[in-house]
């Protein structure tokens, strides 16, 4: 009899911890589950896990209301220093917040660390100040090519904290362009349209946009063209976006923040100027934000990740981070940009490359988003190239 009490006081003994250790992961998993089971499941968690892990094992007599007491206050302080700590290394997400109380929660129980479970708090507060940089931009593993990661590159879901709801997307499995999703020209359609903001030299049409093979391409082709500008264009290329189709006509769709992604492949002609990029739906910019675009004397090597912001006079101001020297004509790679209330996190092939974090330059308004194929800007392409092609795989967009 003495015997099976003692195992069960031993089973006891060891079930606790263990559901404390997992309450943590608990609820983490439950970020990505509809709010009706991600509330309570999180907000448990929070109320008393980290507190019990790091309290003492309760004294007798102690009665169970002060325990819980003492588990929600200790619970509170540690994520209030936390959440700060976390504000002001410019690296806070409820995902992260709720990973690092995880990380605490299994570690204070389990692992039991012979220099105190408050020191193991103070040590994970210090860690969480040093995750980001503070100066309201970041550039992570910007030198070198980039990963050929699986997972969150493949596009299937997205590399960014979550969770994530897919709102649009376009696999270009079909034989045509799915006009219903996509226009083939800027809001100012006229026949044809092109950007002579950056003195480009190209003419816009339809007829250089295909799907087939489960792709969509865009050629540019050393063609002549009388633009509806009454100007004579020496290229013909082709665009894409979800925007309207003439002036007065409503846009197809925008988006005010969410997960952007494409599997884009560029071409290697020099002279090109590629872009997966979002313009805002009232046709103004700046503000602008280039999820991707290869321009310069490397248009086929670097990747250039781009935020374009008013200034104070509303003259455009930019900043942007530079990915490569990498050969990304050879094949597909995965451009997304995850653009949140307070922060833009530029991804190439599922890796974090660029962040910005400064509220001047977040934009808060509706955009298009819009893939296209510029030819001659900075430079015209050189003598004997006649033809380039970008190819898109798939384009995805998710929000909260």
């Amino acid at each position: 009899m003495a015997s099976r009490v003692f195992r069960r006081v031993r089973r006891s003994k060891l079930t606790v911890p263990l559901l404390l250790a997992a309450s943590g992961w608990v609820a983490l998993g439950a970020l990505a589950l509809p709010a009706p089971v991600r509330l309570p499941v999180t907000l448990a968690y929070l109320l008393v896990g980290p507190g019990l892990a790091l309290s003492r094992p309760p004294r007798a007599g102690r009665r169970t209301l002060t325990t819980v007491v003492l588990a929600v206050a200790l619970s509170l302080a540690v994520e209030t220093l936390l959440a700060v700590a976390l504000f002001l290394g410019d690296w806070f997400t409820p995902a992260r917040a709720v990973l690092l109380l995880a990380v605490l929660t299994t570690s204070a129980v389990l692992a039991r660390p012979p220099f105190g479970r408050v020191a193991l708090a103070a040590l994970l507060l210090v860690t969480a100040c040093n995750g980001g940089s503070g100066t309201g931009q970041e550039v992570w593993n910007t030198p070198g090519a980039p990963s050929n990661a699986s997972g969150p590159a493949d596009g299937a879901s997205p590399a960014a904290p979550g969770p994530w709801q897919l709102v649009f997307q376009d696999e270009f499995d079909g034989a045509r362009l799915d006009r219903s999703q996509w226009a083939t020209c800027y809001d100012w359609n006229d026949r044809g349209c092109t950007n002579r903001g950056n003195r480009e030299l190209e003419w816009y049409l339809p007829s250089q946009v295909s799907v087939g093979r489960g792709l969509l391409t865009l050629t540019a082709d050393r063609r002549g063209t009388d633009g509806s500008d009454d100007r004579r264009y020496p290229w013909t290329s082709g665009m894409v976006g979800t925007g309207r189709d003439g002036w007065d006509a409503q846009p197809r769709f925008t988006f005010t923040r969410g997960y952007f992604a494409a599997s884009i492949r560029i071409p290697a002609e020099s002279g090109m100027f590629p872009a997966f990029w979002l313009m805002p739906a009232n046709r103004t910019t700046p503000p602008e934000l280039d999820v991707v675009e290869f321009l310069g004397d490397t248009s086929a090597t670097t990747a250039q990740l781009t935020v374009h912001w008013p200034g104070p006079d509303g003259s455009d101001r930019h900043d942007a981070a530079y990915v490569g020297p990498a050969d990304y004509p050879a094949g597909f790679h995965v451009f997304a940009l995850a653009w949140e209330r307070d922060s833009l996190t530029w991804y190439v092939d599922g890796v974090a490359r660029h962040r910005e974090t400064d509220p001047t330059r977040i934009p808060d308004q509706p955009m298009e988003v819009l893939l296209n194929l510029a030819v001659g800007y900075p430079k015209a392409p050189p003598d004997g190239v006649d033809t380039a092609r970008l190819q898109v795989d798939w384009v995805r967009v998710w929000q909260h």
